[in-house]
């Protein structure tokens, strides 16, 4: 079975992304999470483009990971040198090869960007180091001429070559063509490199691949230059699943390395993010719910399941919820209703959702609590007795929660980013380290400085169960609070029902 490549350029073209810059911690942070996700090649940097990039790709380099460290350099002697300094396994070297750039960018003859090119790579081999050859903008390149310089630079003994779509204009169908066109010319490796301008970046490295190709470049996420790149999740899971080819992905980090990466550089995944996005397993409509809760393939595609990446499936409800899917929540909080109730609690949701509001699982449990006439003031695990919190300039946010645990006083406190952080750490630590908070979202329902926040947050237990409540007040932080405190009650309530 072939075994595809990974190469992941996070760290070099994914920080060329406007409004990216890593520091080298993040650098050294994601390095390892690349290595642990099992990336054969991390392309670490620039190292010419200043000291510090220099510097953060030899800390990279000398981290001792399994993953082979690349550097990118120009086909300029002290480029090279640059790369070869930071310890590098491999020296990524690139020129354009197409009329428009050779025209308004380099302005040499193709001959001599040709002669350069075999020149630095007999230059980079020289010193012991793997090569990598790109011709910049090779999709707009004449094919005579690509050919040519591929094979030169095979001929002076680069490792891979590669053929980036530098720009974004490939199409599938014209990408697996030319792939295979140059396979038939060459015996070195192919590595493709592929812009999301027009949406195609993962398609056309899955023609490539299918085409022959035996390394694909990718980024966590998608993220790059312009529209981005090829994202690595996608591309992955394609290989793997759809084409049941190999790559040394250990795919269960997926999620989690999408989520280090969308933390560290502030870019939110929209929630229907292809595999790794809060949507990628969650199901609404009551007919796929009912499907997916008897036979997951029924509405997912069958040849990959949430565990596969590090993800969770969900079952969500909405207006388009159907009976199935609030029964089984209903029966989870370790409430069993007859069919009547439950159709009526099935009614009000929809009517909830026709007006444009989110339901909790929270609603859904206090419907049905009205409807069977149970509403109550009964006992629960928690009670706030208090909570103060401190934040201000030069000032580490901190929260101190006073409540009845189980019918015993405890105090708890935390410090986080800001107060309401703090706080919702410090009432997680009211049950100890097996609550974690895995989504917090926030409203203004009315206008003003006096507005009415309107917080949802979700919490799961050690057993991988997950509770969304809702917190309503003027107050930002305690109606956090009342929330956290909402879903932690019902989550300790589903936890003692079963």
């Amino acid at each position: 079975m072939r075994t595809i490549r990974v190469f992941d350029t996070t760290l070099r073209d994914g920080e060329q992304m406007p409004g990216i810059s890593f520091p080298v911690n993040f650098k050294l942070q994601i390095a390892r999470q690349l290595d642990k996700l099992g990336v054969d090649i991390i392309e670490a940097g620039f190292p010419s483009v200043s000291q510090g990039e220099f510097e953060a790709v030899k800390e990279i380099s000398n981290l001792g990971l399994n993953s082979k460290i690349c550097g990118l350099a120009r086909i300029v002697r002290s480029d090279i040198d640059r790369a070869i300094q930071a310890d590098v396994d491999f020296v990524h070297i690139f020129i354009s090869t197409s009329k428009i750039q050779i025209e308004h960018t380099i302005q040499k003859s193709r001959e001599e960007i040709k002669e350069i090119s075999v020149d630095a790579v007999e230059y980079i081999k020289s010193h012991g180091v793997e090569c990598m050859f790109s011709a910049m903008d090779a999709t707009r390149t004449e094919i005579e001429y690509l050919k040519q310089i591929y094979k030169a630079v095979e001929d002076a003994g680069v490792d891979v070559v590669n053929v980036p779509d530098t720009v974004g204009v490939a199409t599938p169908f014209k990408f697996y063509e030319l792939i295979r066109e140059l396979k038939e010319h060459l015996k070195v490796p192919i590595d493709v490199h592929c812009h999301n301008d027009f949406g195609l970046a993962v398609a056309n490295t899955l023609a490539a691949v299918k085409a022959g190709a035996d390394q694909v470049q990718v980024t966590v996420n998608g993220i790059g230059e312009r529209a981005g790149n090829a994202s690595l999740a996608e591309v992955v899971m394609l290989i793997e699943t759809i084409e049941g080819l190999k790559t040394n992905i250990k795919s269960e980090y997926l999620v989690e390395t999408a989520r280090l990466i969308e933390r560290l550089t502030g870019v939110k995944m929209p929630p229907n993010t292809p595999i790794v996005g809060e949507n990628a397993f969650s199901h609404e409509s009551g007919i796929h719910a009912h499907g997916v809760l008897k036979e997951y393939s029924t509405f997912e595609p069958g040849v990959i399941t949430p565990e596969m990446v590090g993800h969770k499936r969900r079952i969500v409800v909405g207006k388009h919820a159907g009976r199935h899917q609030i029964e089984k929540l209903l029966r989870d909080a370790g409430y069993s209703v007859s069919n009547e109730i439950l159709m009526k609690v099935v009614e009000k949701v929809k009517e909830l959702g026709d007006k444009g509001k989110k339901v909790t699982d929270l609603d859904v449990i206090s419907i049905a609590e009205v409807l069977m006439g149970e509403i109550k003031k009964e006992e629960k695990a928690i009670i706030l007795n208090e909570a103060t919190v401190i934040t201000g300039n030069k000032v580490t946010p901190t929260a101190v929660i006073n409540a009845e645990v189980f019918g015993e006083r405890k105090v708890t406190s935390s410090v986080g980013v800001g107060p309401v952080d703090a706080s919702l750490k410090a009432v997680a630590e009211l049950v100890g380290k097996s609550i974690k908070i895995t989504e917090f979202k926030m409203d203004a329902i009315t206008g003003g400085s006096d507005a009415l926040a309107e917080v949802y947050v979700t919490v799961e237990d050690e057993e991988g169960r997950e509770f969304t409540a809702r917190g309503v007040g003027p107050d930002i932080v305690m109606a956090s609070i009342d929330a956290m405190l909402s879903a932690v009650n019902y989550l300790m309530k589903m936890r003692n029902s079963r």
